[in-house]
């Protein structure tokens, strides 16, 4: 599938790791943009590659894309598949022996990273993603979906760090914020390219 007219030509965009929460108590809002981010990835032609669960904003992510027949990879830790927790009818499930196993399956081969809302295993991934292009380990786009303005006060901590000097000014480009699914497309696809040298080891 060949990308509308308004997307940039920059960058190629296969296969996305989305970061996202099982929760069903959330507001119905996160899982309605969970589902149309599935959609648009699959419309898209992106291969999604995901936690691998069945419920909340996971669920239905996978769900989205499977609707619009998409291929949908979920990575699922061993502990998890005993609870079955994993979704039954995705593309393909792989099964991993840790949590740790799990982040580094998802991200390896991503060509980007959206992180919708979610709770302490999102912010988990997603710190860990940031740190890792920090240190220029990946250095692919990474977009976070703002749904009912949720990522507000992260950007706001991410800010103070840069400005007490825990991080540089230019660490603040290593993620886009954007406010519908629609934007998450031509957020990754348009990112600035990241420069390694902006990992700067040592904030200046």
């Amino acid at each position: 599938m060949n990308p509308p007219a308004s997307y940039s030509n920059k960058r190629q965009l296969k296969r996305i790791c989305v970061y996202c929460a099982s929760s069903t108590q959330a507001d119905p809002e996160y899982r309605d943009a969970a589902r149309e981010t599935g959609r648009l990835l699959a419309r898209e032609g992106c291969e999604i590659i995901y936690g691998g669960g069945g419920l909340g904003s996971m669920g239905a992510l996978a769900d989205g894309a499977l609707e619009e027949g998409g291929r949908v990879i979920g990575v699922l830790p061993e502990f998890m598949q005993e609870l079955e927790w994993g979704h039954s009818k995705v593309s393909e499930l792989k099964i991993v022996a840790s949590l740790h196993e799990r982040k580094l399956e998802m991200i390896e081969k991503a060509d980007g990273i959206i992180a919708l809302p979610g709770g302490s295993g999102t912010f988990e991934e997603l710190l860990e993603a940031l740190t890792w292009k920090r240190l220029a380990l990946y250095t692919n786009p990474i977009a976070l979906l703002n749904t009912r303005s949720y990522y507000d006060a992260f950007q706001r901590m991410m800010e103070q760090a840069a400005d007490e000097r825990f991080m540089n000014q230019q660490h603040l480009q290593m993620w886009t914020l954007v406010d519908r699914p629609q934007e998450l497309i031509p957020a990754l696809k348009d990112a600035p390219e990241w420069d390694p040298e902006k990992a700067g080891l040592v904030v200046q």
